[in-house]
């Protein structure tokens, strides 16, 4: 029994092995040179025969345990402290509600928008092709999260700064991701705000108030919300919220698009797209919504953040709850856009306004439903938005609290920490007010931070894992990078140029 045991005991691999044809021990392979060799391949049975009983359980629990921390992350003391690395007990059913809160939401019900500029079948393609390709630049990302032993990159901005350098990589990732966050919670604002409104006039009309409140007055109770929710401490912390962000998305992303469809087509429907005075104009507005096509696909600024939250060893890395989450994930936002886009379009075509298929549900038929189902679609809308700003806020947080605590060398006081979170929700308020066109600003952060979703996983997968020069490999991530900077430029002028036509001309939002 003894000596069965023990066999049991040394029989945990530490390194690659075999089995010996004579004694059916397993021994381990040779290593190609000396430094190779790791602390656990030297605690091998060949090198605990000689030593005692007792001697020898210590070493193989040494050796289990080498195996298990694998190549002996070096983690920063900083991390404890921060929102996104605080927590790590996550899991991937905490990753499929993350990404799919990040991935699915308000900018889905722009797409019917972009049909209107795109028609048919570019807009089909267009759309088709990009979420191949952001779903391939997310798994990149997931690969990436580890691709040094010893190291995990917890944030995009870490990642960018392995592959292009320390400065290049703080000019090349920051400003985007930090725009993404901040110009999506702005985003959020005026369409919660909105929604808020408008499920108030379903729900009450003119029988609760004379004077009811004004759309900016509208912005600033959502705001106050989401600041409420914000004192939640790190990104763990937020994974209810974020599966009720994914609940709550699917759900009125699918009665919109059901509704829509359900009703009758207005008379004067088309389905040519539109066009402007001007071939320029033509132009950028198809510029503007292949930007809000781009948009739709958010999310990946925060996959690296949410893949660390999790554990991860040599046994067990990281990288595969976190695909395993990311891909049931997106399996539904799928599910999601593609109804949304081709349904909306189909039921009110070019006669679509620039706030999305939301008001054009509202606006076409809110005589037709019946105001239960119409008033509980836009409050759901109103959940996601409030949840999905806890998520796309949190990298702010974390920059705010990192250049804190690197400051003082101690972590943010609870007063601290919320003084943070009041100021950035009332700074994206205020923006808000400033740049009321949601379907411009969609396409201008589309064009904007469309490199971090599209452009730099390519470039960061050369540059880490450098596949062998001139190959398949090399060519392809090198053509679709430069293919994301073009697309980047191009789409941030077409939206720069409808913001400015939208605040000469079109006012869609009118704070009163």
């Amino acid at each position: 029994m003894e000596e069965r045991g023990e066999a049991e005991l040394v029989s945990i691999p530490a390194t690659p092995e075999i089995l010996t044809p004579t004694s059916g021990q397993r021994s381990p392979r040779p290593a190609k040179s000396s430094a190779a060799r790791t602390p656990a391949s030297l605690i091998s049975p060949r090198f605990l025969s000689p030593i005692g009983t007792p001697m020898k359980r210590v070493l193989v629990n040494m050796k289990g345990y080498l195996e298990e921390v694998g190549h002996l992350t070096k983690l920063n003391p900083q991390d404890s402290w921060l929102p996104i690395t605080e927590s790590r007990n996550g899991n991937a059913h905490y990753a499929a509600f993350h990404n799919l809160n990040a991935g699915v939401g308000f900018q889905a019900l722009l797409l019917p928008v972009a049909f209107s500029f795109l028609g048919w079948s570019w807009g089909i393609i267009c759309l088709t092709i990009a979420y191949f390709w952001q779903l391939y630049t997310l798994w990149i990302l997931v690969q990436l999260h580890e691709a040094v032993p010893g190291k995990r990159y917890n944030r995009y901005v870490e990642l960018a700064q392995a592959a292009f350098g320390e400065k290049l990589g703080l000019w090349f990732a920051l400003f985007p991701t930090i725009y993404l966050s901040a110009g999506t919670a702005t985003a959020l604002i005026l369409i919660g705000g909105e929604t808020m409104k408008l499920f108030f006039q379903i729900v009450c009309g003119s029988l609760c108030s004379s004077n009811p409140l004004s759309t900016i007055e509208w912005y600033l109770v959502f705001t106050s919300l989401c600041i409420v929710l914000s004192q939640l401490p790190n990104l763990n912390s937020i994974a209810g919220l974020s599966l009720i962000g994914a609940v709550t998305a699917i759900t009125y992303s699918s009665m919109v698009w059901v509704l829509s469809v359900s009703q009758a087509r207005p008379p004067s429907i088309s389905y040519h797209p539109l066009s402007s005075l001007s071939s320029v104009s033509s132009i950028f507005s198809i510029l503007n919504a292949l930007g809000i096509v781009a948009f739709a696909f958010r999310g990946h600024n925060l996959a690296l953040e949410i893949q660390a939250t999790m554990p991860s060893t040599f046994k067990h890395p990281a990288h595969v709850p976190m695909w395993r989450g990311a891909k049931v994930a997106y399996l539904l936002v799928a599910m999601c856009v593609f109804p949304v886009a081709i349904g909306g379009f189909w039921a009110y075509g070019n006669l679509m306004p620039r706030g999305g298929i939301l008001n054009a549900l509202y606006g076409f038929h809110v005589g037709d439903i019946p105001r239960g189902l119409l008033a509980t679609t836009f409050l759901l809308v109103v959940f996601n938005c409030l949840s999905s700003f806890q998520i796309y806020s949190m990298p702010v947080f974390d920059s705010f609290e990192a250049g804190y605590t690197s400051r003082t060398n101690r972590p943010c006081s609870i007063w601290v920490r919320c003084g943070f979170r009041v100021f950035y929700g009332f700074i994206s308020f205020f923006i808000g007010i400033a740049l009321p066109f949601l379907s411009s600003l969609a396409g201008l952060l589309g064009g904007l931070t469309l490199p971090v979703t599209f452009a730099y996983p390519c470039f960061m997968w050369v540059l880490i894992k450098k596949p062998p020069k001139y190959s398949f490999n090399w060519y392809f991530n090198w053509i679709l990078g430069w293919l994301g900077i073009a697309f980047s430029l191009a789409f941030s002028v077409g939206g720069i140029w409808s913001m400015i036509n939208s605040g000469i001309k079109l006012k869609f939002f009118k704070p009163n």
